[in-house]
């Protein structure tokens, strides 16, 4: 199987905010959420651990990656998984300013709070990691599959 492309750019600097539209309509979301079921997804950094590198950084979700993808860092493609069902909700476009690459994070099986949360850990320092949130429905439709 063929993998949908990911949106990437080497060029600093980019306007993210702008990207958000583009990407959210020609996103491939039912290929990866294909991909996922076929391949599964590898948790490297269960919620609540340290970074490998940077032990101050605590994940607060489940993080990951997809085997046998690639990413703009030529590693497996990231995802945070949350503790829902509604499948690949969303991604957030990143920009790490210390590796000086951009890359996609996928969200995967995120509620509204988990979603809100990867979001914010992404954001907490934007001098070295900032990110752009781009959502498969918007957040009102996530809110409402909570509800009985």
């Amino acid at each position: 199987m063929n993998e949908p492309s990911f949106p990437s750019d080497a060029l600093f600097p980019l306007d993210l905010q702008a990207l958000r539209p583009i990407v959210s309509g020609q996103f491939s979301w039912a290929a990866w959420e294909r991909i996922i079921d076929e391949r599964g997804i590898t948790i490297d950094r269960p919620a609540h651990t340290a970074h490998p590198e940077y032990p101050s950084i605590v994940y607060p979700l489940d993080y990951g990656f997809i085997p046998g993808t690639a990413g703009t860092d030529g590693d497996g493609i990231d995802v945070f998984v949350g503790g829902g069902v509604q499948g690949l909700v969303g991604l957030i476009l990143t920009t790490d300013h210390r590796q000086r690459d951009r890359e996609a994070k996928l969200l995967f099986d995120c509620t509204p709070t988990e979603i809100y949360t990867a979001h914010g850990f992404i954001n907490y320092d934007r001098t070295l990691l900032e990110g752009v949130l781009v959502l498969r429905d918007d957040m009102r439709t996530l809110w409402d599959d909570r509800l009985p």
